[in-house]
C-alpha cells in the first residue's frame, strides 16, 4: 500500500483504481460498443500485483462475512474466469480501501507544523 501513498491525491475511488491499472477503459467506435474489455494496465505494475495478491489471499483465507470475498464468490458462482473475478475483487478492495482511509483521515485532526503557519518552509 506504500505504492499508493497519500490517498487524498486521488480525486475519487475511480482514480485510485485507474492508478492501479485494473480499470477497463471503454471501447467504442461509432455505434459499436464492446461488451468484453481488457484491463488497461496503464498504472503501477507493482500496485497491480500487490492488490492481485491481496485479492488472492482474501479468496483463500477469508470468511463469508468479508464483503470482498462475498463479491468474488458471487462472480465465481456466475461462472466468471479466475482472473476476471480476482481482478474485479481487487478493484472492489481498492474502492473499500479508499473509502475507509479517506473516512479515517476526515475524522482525524492533522497537525500543521508551526513553521508552515508562519510561512517558513
Amino acid at each position: 500500500m506504500a505504492e499508493i501513498g497519500d490517498v487524498r491525491r486521488f480525486k475519487n475511488k475511480k482514480a485510485l483504481v485507474a492508478f492501479a491499472g485494473i480499470d477497463a477503459p471503454p471501447f467504442q467506435s461509432g455505434n459499436f460498443e464492446s461488451k468484453s474489455r481488457h484491463v488497461s494496465k496503464r498504472g503501477s505494475p507493482h500496485l497491480r500485483r500487490a492488490v492481485f495478491l491481496v485479492a488472492n489471499i482474501i479468496l483463500t483465507l477469508s470468511h463469508k462475512d468479508n464483503s470482498v470475498f462475498c463479491f468474488m464468490d458471487k462472480k465465481r458462482a456466475e461462472g466468471k474466469h479466475y482472473y476476471v473475478y480476482t481482478i474485479a475483487g481487487s478493484a472492489k478492495f481498492l474502492r473499500i480501501y479508499y473509502a475507509r482511509v479517506t473516512e479515517y483521515l476526515r475524522t482525524q485532526e492533522i497537525p500543521v507544523a508551526a513553521s508552515c503557519l508562519n510561512g517558513n518552509s
